[in-house]
């Protein structure tokens, strides 16, 4: 058998990683990669993701479009190394802050207030999980929250959908409201009362008698957070699996997802998706086998530099 040949990494994936060569020529000290993120972040948060291209980050640097491109190959790339820079990584406190829940709560909370301090980062299209070192972060947080479980592996990964999938919706909510607060300079308790009002203008029983009974109840006009509930109620359910799955019991899982027009295997971008993940698994085993290298090498050094007793 013969060796696989390696495949090459996308450049936006390889630069997040840190294994993108660098550029032979073009200018120094003003420019890099970092610096080009953080110009394209600045207008992101400013104005919008929108409002990033490669000509207004150069203008911003006060280079040449052409400059930027021995850096940063492509606009797609920019916006990956943005989102992988705004959503950081969890913190220790969130991957240490008790049972699995509680753990799962925190990394629901730090990803959230990502969101909403880079808003922006909710206008990206979805085309698969960034193969990026703090999207693989995350995962890993959330997963490893969940080891004293009995949930498998594909289980683990669900949970971890539910509690992102929830932190992305209320980043989305959240963020809108806020735009609209500074947008009309009102407060959220006046934009409630105005929504409410509206409610009750259009929504009558007769067509839509459930919805007026909410409205009539006062639940647009309810201050807790909704978001909250749910995540919780969320868990809920998650804990009572685990009781079920520590007993032997596991319910029929269904499949809610339907495809048509063929195989999503056959799909160009899903294949290419799936490529990205294997690469950068592949990156993330290496560099921690350099990282164990490097503890060991740094460990003998200091054990010969130790005076002897």
């Amino acid at each position: 058998m013969t060796d696989a040949v390696e495949p090459e990494l996308p450049r936006g994936i390889a630069l997040a990683w840190g294994v993108a060569a660098s550029p032979q020529r073009g200018p120094k000290r003003e420019m890099s990669v970092e610096r080009i993120v953080e110009a394209a972040m600045e207008i992101a948060d400013a104005e919008g993701l929108g409002a990033v291209s490669m000509a207004a980050v150069a203008a911003k640097l006060g280079f040449t479009p052409m400059s930027l491109y021995r850096y940063v190959t492509a606009k797609e790339d920019l916006v990956l190394l943005m989102q992988e820079e705004a959503t950081g990584s969890p913190s220790e406190a969130a991957r240490q802050a008790g049972g699995w829940r509680e753990r799962l709560e925190a990394l629901f909370g730090e990803q959230l207030q990502h969101y909403l301090r880079h808003p922006w980062v909710l206008d990206i299209p979805i085309s698969g999980v960034p193969a990026t070192p703090n999207s693989a972060a995350w995962m890993d947080a959330g997963i490893s929250a969940l080891d004293d479980t009995p949930l498998t592996y594909e289980e683990r990964l669900a949970v971890m959908l539910l509690v992102t999938g929830t932190a992305h919706w209320a980043g989305t909510v959240l963020a809108g409201y806020a735009r609209v607060e500074r947008e009309q300079g009102v407060g959220s308790d006046t934009i409630a009362r105005n929504e409410d009002a509206m409610f009750r203008a259009l929504i009558t029983a007769e067509a839509y008698p459930s919805l007026r009974a909410a409205i009539e109840a006062g639940a647009f006009l309810d201050e807790s957070d909704p978001f909250a509930f749910a995540l919780e109620r969320g868990l809920d359910g998650v804990a009572a699996y685990i009781a079920a799955a520590a007993e032997g019991r596991r319910g029929e899982r269904k499949q809610w997802v339907t495809l048509d027009d063929g195989d999503i295997a056959d799909d160009k971008k899903f294949r290419e998706a799936q490529k990205a993940v294997r690469q950068a698994e592949k990156a993330l085993r290496d560099a921690r086998k350099l990282e164990r290298l490097a503890a060991r090498e740094a460990h003998d050094r200091k054990a010969r530099q130790r005076p002897e007793a």
